[in-house]
């Protein structure tokens, strides 16, 4: 972990690198999280580490552990089950409400953003990947025009990031996704908003089944009539 400094706030710092610590596995479920001691690997005050470790616990990354502890809450299958049916419905919409605002710049950064990810699979840089399918997926989020969309899709990613790291680190799975990546972009940039929504749709089936989601299909049976 890494010492932190001016001029963005403490609190904004710590939670920072805590959530980080989090999401590469430093800290695992299950680890104690004692505030004296991250105040003294971060060189800082509690003050700001009891404020982050409060956020962090408010969005679901820390528990309750003992009288007055916190410790690292454990990856809930039935949790990350209702992050990627909660994607299904709404990256899709991402994609139909992006393809019509696919500007030069747009489709530049798209295909940028493609060529990254799979030089950085082709580099077996497993958190890079990850970093890079976030940043994929966030460019559709922003080019939809929604704020809610957005806000809301940064903290269920962070959530996303422990599972990933783990299955990404296989270059056949990462391949195949940017393969996926590659024609949903391809899609929008051609105007097929519909095509578009569809792969996507069947982008986050896949990504729940990659990440171990044993009824992926199950519940995209169920709503596959809405696509």
């Amino acid at each position: 972990m890494e010492s932190l400094e001016q001029p963005k706030s403490l609190v904004d710092q710590a939670y920072r690198v805590i959530l980080d610590a989090i999401c590469n596995g430093t800290f695992k479920a299950g680890d104690r999280m004692t505030q004296d001691e991250i105040a003294t690997r971060l060189n800082v005050s509690r003050q700001p580490v009891t404020h982050a470790l409060a956020m962090l616990k408010t969005q679901g990354f820390l528990i309750e552990s003992g009288r007055r502890g916190l410790a690292v809450a454990p990856v809930d299958p039935r949790f990350f089950e209702a992050i990627y049916q909660f994607r299904s419905a709404v990256e899709p919409l991402a994609v139909r409400l992006a393809t019509p605002r696919m500007s030069a710049d747009a489709i530049r950064r798209g295909r940028t953003l493609v060529a990254h990810g799979r030089e950085m699979v082709q580099a077996n840089d497993g958190q890079a990947v990850v970093q890079a399918d976030i940043d994929f997926h966030t460019l559709i989020y922003a080019l939809s025009g929604n704020p809610m969309i957005v806000d809301t899709m940064q903290i269920n990613w962070q959530h996303l990031r422990r599972a990933m790291g783990e299955v990404l680190q296989y270059p056949g799975l990462s391949i195949q996704v940017w393969k996926e990546h590659s024609a949903i972009l391809e899609a929008m940039i051609k105007g097929e908003a519909e095509v578009a929504a569809k792969l996507m749709y069947d982008h986050i089936v896949g990504a729940f089944e990659r990440v171990g989601g044993k009824s992926a299909r199950d519940w995209a049976k169920q709503n596959c009539s809405r696509q």
